[in-house]
């Protein structure tokens, strides 16, 4: 015989070869050969060497335990003394009844749609987080829902919540904020053949999501393609002279009279619709000259600036000439102005002469004198 105990909080289960029997409560027991006790913890999941559902046909066992089924389709959250521990897969569970106060939600991940009363603390907490899918939309953002490839809905911002199962899902979001484009490296034949590298730039807005991205493939390479047309055929129409003239303007009015060629901003706006775009505005960041042109352009540009040089030069000298006439007009009626601007050229003379050496007799100073005072 073999002495067996069983302490407070735990249970037996008694087994005669090998078939269950009954169980044991706290005590001490003797048993004879070919007897066995599975002796269990109560704070502990009940988890016998048996088939569950051959102990649960005594009344008395089955009466104290929580018995939960969970389907292949379903996941239970299992609370102790009201915290969360633990997420249930598939498959039987059983727990005592006795020491914990054990809870169970029931939830169902065969669908992607959380509609359980969970709140996100439980929806980000390491039991439940890896059965969920997250998904943020930001506030300049907007995104559409597929499901096995079908376009459900459009997202506005915030985060979204869905189960993780065997359903694909895929957000596809776009940034709602005016973007720019850049149009570099553009090589364009002018009206008269001029080959020039023009550099642009483009702002838009995406405004139907919808358009942008179900209806139309790489929206943003079909918008580049749309202005990189007209800005080859709007350019194809000018001269070298006259872009260089409409650069800052030309490409932003609109035509009204219906004959001009339509801009660049006209003539993309209309693709631009079917896309779900709005173009804000388009400019030419630079333009440049091959070599030879670039020499061309210097040379015009030195004579211009010389010519306009010699004509300023020939203005002042032609002021001057006529300043000097006037002068002399007056200073031929008036002898004593005449005196005074004698006296005006001695004075920036004597400026310039640091020492004056004087040798001779009287009739010299008498000669400076004569010089230097007026006669009366």
């Amino acid at each position: 015989m073999k002495k067996v105990m069983i302490n407070a909080y735990q249970i037996g289960l008694l087994y005669k070869h090998g078939t269950y029997v009954r169980m044991l409560g706290k005590g001490t027991y003797w048993a004879l050969p070919g007897d066995k006790v599975e002796v269990h913890e109560f704070t502990k999941q009940f988890t016998p060497t048996c088939e569950l559902n051959i102990l649960l046909k005594d009344r008395e066992l089955a009466e104290r335990l929580h018995v939960v089924d969970v389907k292949d389709n379903e996941l239970v959250l299992l609370y102790e003394n009201g915290l969360l521990k633990q997420a249930l897969g598939p498959g039987r569970y059983a727990y005592w009844k006795e020491i914990i106060v054990y809870g169970f939600a029931r939830v169902d991940i065969g669908k992607i749609e959380i509609t359980e009363n969970l709140d996100r603390v439980t929806l980000l907490s390491k039991v439940v987080a890896p059965y969920v899918r997250t998904y943020t939309v930001e506030s300049y953002e907007k995104g559409l829902l597929f499901v096995d490839g079908n376009y459900v809905k459009t997202l506005e911002s915030g985060v979204y919540y869905w189960w993780k199962n065997s359903i694909a899902i895929n957000v596809g979001k776009i940034d709602t904020r005016q973007l720019q484009l850049e149009i570099n490296g553009q090589e364009i034949l002018t009206r008269d053949k001029a080959a020039l590298r023009v550099n642009a730039w483009a702002q838009y807005r995406i405004t139907d999501i919808e358009k942008a991205l179900l209806q139309n493939k790489e929206y943003e390479k079909q918008l580049y393609v749309a202005f990189q047309l007209a800005l080859r055929e709007y350019i194809g129409r000018l001269s070298f002279d006259e872009l260089l003239e409409k650069k800052e303007t030309a490409l932003h009015e609109r035509t009204g009279d219906g004959q001009a060629p339509a801009t660049v901003l006209e003539k993309v706006q209309t693709m631009a619709d079917a896309l779900g775009i709005q173009v804000a505005g388009f400019g030419i960041r630079d333009i440049v000259l091959p070599g030879d042109v670039k020499d061309i352009m210097n040379q015009v540009l030195v004579a211009e600036k010389k010519a306009q040089a010699n004509v300023i030069l020939r203005r002042e000298e032609t002021a001057s000439t006529r300043n000097l006439l006037n002068i002399a007009k007056l200073m031929e009626d008036n002898p004593m102005l005449f005196r005074l601007k004698e006296m005006e050229y001695v004075e920036k003379i004597a400026e310039k002469v640091s020492s004056i050496s004087v040798n001779g007799n009287g009739v010299l100073i008498d000669q400076l004198r004569q010089l230097f005072t007026s006669p009366k």
